[in-house]
């Protein structure tokens, strides 16, 4: 017969189940984070519905109706929850590599920088990593890579706030190959190009880039660009271009892009649409009826574009491609040559038949700002017109341009007004346009301020959502949201990106669409939008209460033919 238990036992048996209880009940949390009761726009470009989004690691776990079960919990009631927008021309490479935060780009929502308009960080040549080292000024880093892989793999490494994806460049290769000489590669030069943008499609580029205006990217002709399209096309990579012209061949500029994609057979994408000058601002129509009839026969084109009147570039952009031949030093040197300055300044001054000059495209010095200038001595002319400046130095505006680019070493960042409001209005609204910034992820503090900008580098993304969504509903937020996410990522192949959908990574930018804004201007451009609350990647918050975490969990994104 069993003896009864004793007080003391029952007592020790009870608190011994209580404690089975207790820990069972210290489950971990369902999710990571959720989002609740937001107005969920999930890239699609249908209306939004009101959701909670959960989040486990780096994906999106469930959408619907759910328990806040997460150590985190953000209240979205009121605001718009939408994937990371994208943008698809950024010069962040250089700013990440020094400040991996990004503060720019991720106050306005961006989660991915696209890089590499028609040069990239690879491949290099020991002559070319010296040349990355030679022009740095005020963003300073190590060169410690030579592939386009490899500085994927570095830049992640170090740690970034956004994500990136890159080009690799034509210029690039061309200078790998050919150096800075204004030639035609000879068949086997070609072939080495080519199997260049081969193995940078197999390290993660998303396609091959040219940029037709500069030098050495310049030099290329049609049958070099279709070569090197057609070795991106192979892996599925998308070519992409800053056409020929803006301006006055505008439509022949577009029908040799146009050409490129036919020949190669490749999906292509136009950098920064625009009818620069005032004399080609007509023009836009006949370029956007060629594109959609082209598109209706088959064609996948595309474009991307900024939200503003004034396009940033150098000053290297109001002189002739001959006299840049070889390089910036090369350049500089026939500069000093009296005979050469005279005849450069009479083509600044005039143009020619195979260059186009944004200088004269501008209108005049008045209506060019100067925003970047490395030479302590010049830097007091920062901020001013190329005029002010002129008469500043007691210089007609041509011997201005040319003293500038000796006296500051080559490139001069400038700032020049070519479009017309009607005509961003018109790009706006159409559908298979993205966005961009066309400028480097900068920071409103420290070395950032030793020059000036454009103020697209602050507000192109908030200032398309404030401005022309908004205030003159130029589309509705649904289709710019489409259109900052999905659409972009589905040009460039990405993998589970763009969308808010169960399984998708967890980019995410949850804003106020009733206050969101850009403040910088062209007198102040170091200013930063308002309105964007919280910004994810990869699951994890950078921007948090409109402040930013540190946190550095952007990744590099690979192109469609990547091989570990």
């Amino acid at each position: 017969m069993p003896t009864p238990m004793s007080c003391a036992t029952i007592q020790r048996t009870v608190l011994f189940i209580l404690l089975l209880l207790l820990c069972g009940s210290a489950r971990p949390a369902a999710y990571d984070v959720v989002i609740t009761s937001g107005r969920v726009y999930d890239g699609s470009g249908n209306p939004p519905r009101i959701a909670d989004i959960a989040i486990r690691g780096d994906r999106i776990a469930a959408i619907g109706r759910l328990e806040p079960d997460a150590p985190l919990v953000i209240d979205a009631n009121g605001l718009a929850v939408a994937p990371g927008f994208i943008n698809m021309l950024s010069w962040a490479g250089e700013s990440l590599l020094h400040d991996g935060n990004s503060q720019s780009d991720i106050r306005q929502g961006v989660t991915l920088e696209v890089l590499g308009e028609g040069t990239s960080m690879g491949p290099l040549t020991p002559a070319m990593r010296q040349d990355l080292l030679a022009s740095q000024t005020h963003l300073c880093y190590a060169v410690d890579w030579t592939t386009l892989g490899q500085f994927l793999d570095h830049i992640e490494r170090k740690g970034i706030a956004t994500n990136v994806a890159s080009f690799v460049g034509a210029a690039t290769v061309r200078v790998h190959t050919l150096g800075y000489e204004d030639r035609r590669p000879t068949p086997a030069e070609l072939d080495r190009m080519c199997a260049l943008v081969e193995q940078a499609m197999l390290e993660g580029a998303v396609g091959v880039s040219s940029a037709l205006i500069y030098a050495p990217g310049c030099y290329a002709d049609t049958d070099e660009l279709i070569a090197l399209a057609r070795a991106a096309a192979k892996y599925n990579g998308l070519y992409i271009s800053h056409i020929r012209s803006e301006g006055d061949k505008l439509l022949e500029a577009l029908d040799e892009c146009l050409a490129i994609a036919r020949a190669a057979d490749t999906r292509a994408e136009i950098y920064h649409l625009k009818a620069a000058g005032q004399a080609n601002w007509h023009k836009l129509p006949d370029l956007i009826g060629t594109i959609e009839q082209a598109r209706a026969n088959g064609l996948r084109i595309s474009a991307n574009m900024y939200t503003y009147t004034a396009a940033a570039s150098g000053l290297d952009a109001a002189f002739p491609n001959w006299v840049q031949a070889g390089g910036h030093q090369a350049w500089i040197s026939r500069l000093r040559d009296p005979a050469i300055r005279r005849r450069v300044a009479r083509e600044i001054e005039t143009g020619g038949p195979d260059w186009e000059s944004l200088y004269l495209l501008s209108g005049g010095p008045e209506n060019v700002i100067l925003t970047d200038l490395h030479n302590p001595a010049l830097r007091p002319l920062i901020g001013l017109t190329l005029a002010q400046a002129a008469q500043r130095r007691d210089q007609s505006a041509t011997e201005t341009i040319i003293d500038l680019v000796i006296e500051d070493g080559g490139h001069v960042g400038v700032v020049y007004f070519l479009m017309s409001e009607e005509n961003v209005r018109r790009q706006i609204a159409l559908p298979w346009v993205s966005f961009c910034s066309d400028a480097r992820s900068m920071a409103s503090e420290g070395v950032f301020l030793k020059s000036s900008t454009h103020p697209r580098a602050y507000g192109s993304f908030a200032r398309l959502l404030g401005r022309y969504v908004r205030e003159q509903q130029v589309i509705p937020l649904e289709q710019a949201i489409r259109r900052l996410t999905a659409v972009p990522a589905e040009n460039l192949k990405l993998e589970r990106r763009g969308r808010l959908e169960e399984g998708y990574f967890a980019d995410i930018v949850v804003f106020d669409a009733d206050t969101i804004t850009d403040h910088a201007t062209y007198e102040q451009p170091h200013q930063y939008a308002a309105g964007v609350l919280h910004v994810l990647v990869n699951g994890v918050p950078v921007l948090k209460d409109a402040r930013h975490t540190s946190a550095k969990p952007g990744r590099a994104l690979r192109g469609p033919a990547y091989a570990p």
